[in-house]
C-alpha cells in the first residue's frame, strides 16, 4: 500500500463522478484520508463497536452492580463482533465485486439512538422486552454500513493504490447516483435496464 498522499494523487486524477463514487459522503470521505491499512474494513467495524462501548458505559454504571468487569466483557464481545463483520465484507466483495451503495441513512442513524434508549430503559426494567432487540438495533447500522458502503469502496481504493483503474467502465458524462451504486458491470443487467427504459 502506498502512503495517504499517493493515494491521494490518484484520487485527483479522477473524474468528478469517479471520485463521488470513490469518496461517497462525509463519512466515506474522513476514511478515505486515513493509510489504507487503517480504513480496513475491519478496523472500521471494530471502531464502531468502541463507540457503541463507550456510549454503554453510563447505562452499565448506572444499573448493574460491579459494572467495570461486565462492561468490559461486553464490550470486548461487540467490538470483536464487529471486527469479524467487517472482515466478513471484506471476503464477501472480494468475490462478489460489488460496487458501493448508499445506506439508507434516514433508517440507519437513529437506530443506535433508539437501541440505546431501549437498552437502558430494559436495564431499570421498567419495561421488558428480549434483550436481542435492543442490541440489534445498535449493532446493525455500523456493520452494514461497512457492508454496503465502505468495504466496496475499500477494495477500489485498494486497486487505484496498485495503479489500477477500476472505474474505466464509468460514464464520466454521468452524474453519479445513488442508482448507479447498483449497477455493477454485468453486461446482462445493464441490457435488462436499457430494454427497461425504452419501454417507458
Amino acid at each position: 500500500m502506498g502512503t495517504v498522499t499517493a493515494l491521494e494523487s490518484h484520487l485527483e486524477s479522477l473524474d468528478s463522478n469517479q471520485q463521488e463514487m470513490l469518496t461517497g459522503g462525509g463519512l466515506s470521505k474522513r476514511f478515505t484520508k486515513l493509510p489504507l491499512w487503517v480504513s480496513h474494513p475491519a478496523n472500521i467495524g471494530a471502531f464502531y463497536g468502541l463507540l457503541v462501548s463507550i456510549a454503554l458505559i453510563m447505562p452499565y454504571w448506572m444499573t448493574v452492580d460491579h459494572w467495570g468487569a461486565l462492561w468490559i466483557f461486553h464490550s470486548s464481545g461487540v467490538i470483536l463482533a464487529c471486527l469479524l463483520l467487517g472482515t466478513c465484507s471484506r471476503i464477501i466483495n472480494i468475490i462478489t465485486k460489488r460496487m458501493p451503495i448508499t445506506p439508507p441513512r434516514k433508517l440507519l442513524y437513529p437506530m443506535p439512538f433508539l437501541g440505546f434508549t431501549l437498552l437502558t430503559i430494559n436495564s431499570t426494567e421498567l419495561l421488558t422486552m428480549p434483550s436481542f432487540i435492543p442490541w440489534f438495533l445498535l449493532l446493525l447500522p455500523g456493520p452494514l454500513y461497512v457492508h454496503l458502503s465502505w468495504a466496496p469502496r475499500w477494495r477500489l481504493l485498494c486497486h487505484i493504490d496498485d495503479g489500477k483503474a477500476p472505474l474505466d467502465w464509468m460514464d464520466s458524462s454521468k452524474e453519479y447516483t445513488d442508482t448507479n451504486d447498483l449497477v455493477s458491470e454485468d453486461n446482462d443487467l445493464i441490457e435488462v435496464v436499457e430494454e427497461f427504459e425504452s419501454e417507458e
